[in-house]
């Protein structure tokens, strides 16, 4: 956790009074993913640090609601291309519910996320700022030194920008528009610009008609908030790009300091090339991210490695090692100070923990050999070598079992996936197989009761060499008969979970 340690030991030495401000900002251009989310839950993580070292912190979540609407995406009607160009505030609903806007409907698998992980977070709406007037000042001081502006932007980015340029945008016939700017009139909170018919054509930037360009925004708000601390992507972060010359701006224009800059890479989807993207619709949505993991798990995945390293989400075997690192990282008795620190903060809002010491792998292969049952999914475990942790987190093992049945429904790989095979055919096998499973159901009817993985294991190799069958068919031969598949769990362990009484009578079904 050392860069997160660096971040809030360098932000309390800065500031070593008053709350410490952390920001995220997201557009609600389209739906909240799991790459959204890397930018928010950083910002959230370093100011739950800052408290956690006795300090207050608050985490502003800016909702650029005021954006233009650029581009209909991928999940949205195409009906919705009549909307370019407005705010996305002004945008209708993709649900139609009246006096619901496009912003609303992305903003609230956000809202939820944060209301299911438990977050403190103040979301604050960019356009209601702009039409309540707390622009004001921002807008007249971008006015006023717009040529301070264009040199950072030309000296900074290698802008080429021409005499018209201004640091402005207005809303014209419910639209958002770069028009060439005139003259402000302070005293009615307007400015003069050249409208679309070429006459002048007025505008008021007290009320929400009148916005800055988002190279000026960004440092602007920086100034009004006063933020300490922001994460956000790395292609802000390039040189010449928009926090360098924000970083400027807010120098030389507000007054003010930039933020300790957070960037952060992006996460793929396994096997993907390309960053998740709200427009190409090639993501992982908050909802089903929640609904498909425990908090817990998410803060692990994101906190494990620091912002700037490139995640790579897979809803199979990723996901499952990553159950099973954070189970092996909650049961570990000498944890360094580095993984305790990691293990309290991936736990610091939840109440209720989902993931028990049992690895996921286990759980997965033991809840299906149990038919899917809870209660004797329990009882599995307890005669297992988990049978400690089934005593004392037998709650924790069933809301976790929960979140493997939607697991199993929803995104686990069929290779990971079986069932008890109700019914097999006897001439199917070979007389060599059925052999093999005369012997072994011998074998196991002399094991003794407490009887592991390892034994069964050993039981089905000193097999091979009588049968003349090489490991890998008895194997296959053994899948096919319980599950109907050439390939499953590990097949000693696999044996261990089984009834006793109903393995025999399986094995036993050809005799």
């Amino acid at each position: 956790m050392q860069w997160l340690n660096t971040i809030v030991e360098t932000l309390l030495a800065r500031h070593p009074e008053g709350d410490i401000v952390v920001s995220s900002g997201v557009s609600p251009s389209g739906t909240y993913h799991l790459g959204t989310l890397r930018e928010v839950l950083t910002a959230e993580i370093i100011a739950a640090e800052v408290r956690r070292r006795g300090r207050t912190a608050r985490h502003l979540h800016i909702v650029d609601d005021l954006d233009v609407f650029r581009k209909v995406p991928a999940n949205i009607d195409s009906a919705w291309e009549q909307y370019l160009g407005m705010p996305l505030c002004d945008v209708p609903s993709p649900d139609s519910i009246d006096g619901k806007s496009y912003a609303d409907y992305f903003l609230q698998d956000l809202l939820d996320a944060i209301a299911t992980m438990g977050l403190a977070i103040e979301v604050v709406r960019a356009h209601e700022r702009y039409r309540a007037g707390a622009y004001i000042g921002v807008i007249e001081t971008a006015l006023e030194k717009v040529e301070t502006i264009k040199e950072v932007l030309r000296e900074i980015s290698g802008r080429e920008l021409d005499e018209q340029w201004t640091p402005i945008q207005v809303l014209e016939q419910g639209r958002i528009k770069n028009r060439l700017y005139r003259s402000i009139d302070a005293a009615n909170k307007t400015v003069a610009y050249i409208g679309s018919d070429g006459n002048e054509a007025f505008a008021s930037y007290a009320d929400g008609h009148v916005k800055l360009s988002w190279r000026v925004d960004w440092p602007a708000r920086w100034a009004m908030l006063g933020v300490h601390a922001e994460p956000f992507g790395r292609d802000h972060a390039t040189k010449g790009g928009s926090y360098d010359t924000g970083k400027e701006i807010v120098q030389k224009v507000y007054g003010a300091e930039a933020p300790y800059p957070v960037p952060y890479h992006f996460i793929n989807r396994v096997g993907e090339t390309k960053k998740m993207s709200k427009s190409a619709g090639n993501v992982i949505t908050a909802k089903e991210l929640l609904t498909g993991l425990p908090p817990e798990i998410v803060w692990f995945f994101l906190l494990r490695s620091s912002p700037d390293k490139q995640l790579f989400f897979g809803e199979g075997e990723t996901l499952l090692r990553l159950f099973d690192d954070f189970a092996a990282l909650q049961a570990k008795s000498d944890r360094t100070e580095s993984e305790q620190q990691l293990l309290e903060l991936c736990l610091l809002h939840v109440d209720t923990p989902v993931v028990s010491n049992v690895p996921f792998s286990h759980l997965v292969n033991t809840y299906q050999a149990s038919l899917r049952n809870p209660d004797q999914t329990l009882q599995t475990i307890a005669r297992s070598e988990y049978a400690e942790v089934a005593a004392t987190q037998a709650d924790t093992i069933r809301r976790e079992l929960a979140f493997i049945d939607t697991w199993l429904d929803r995104w686990a790989p069929e290779e990971m996936k079986f069932s008890l095979a109700e019914h097999v055919e006897a001439a199917s096998f070979s007389e060599t197989e059925k052999r093999l499973f005369t012997l072994l159901a011998e074998k196991i009817a002399a094991a003794p009761a407490d009887a592991d993985g390892e034994y069964f294991h050993l039981a089905l190799y000193s097999l091979k060499d009588e049968l003349g069958m090489q490991p890998k068919e008895i194997f296959s031969a053994l899948y096919r008969l319980l599950i109907g598949k050439t390939s499953g769990p590990r097949a000693g362990w696999f044996l261990t979970i089984l009834s006793r009484d109903w393995l025999l009578g399986r094995l036993s079904f050809t005799i």
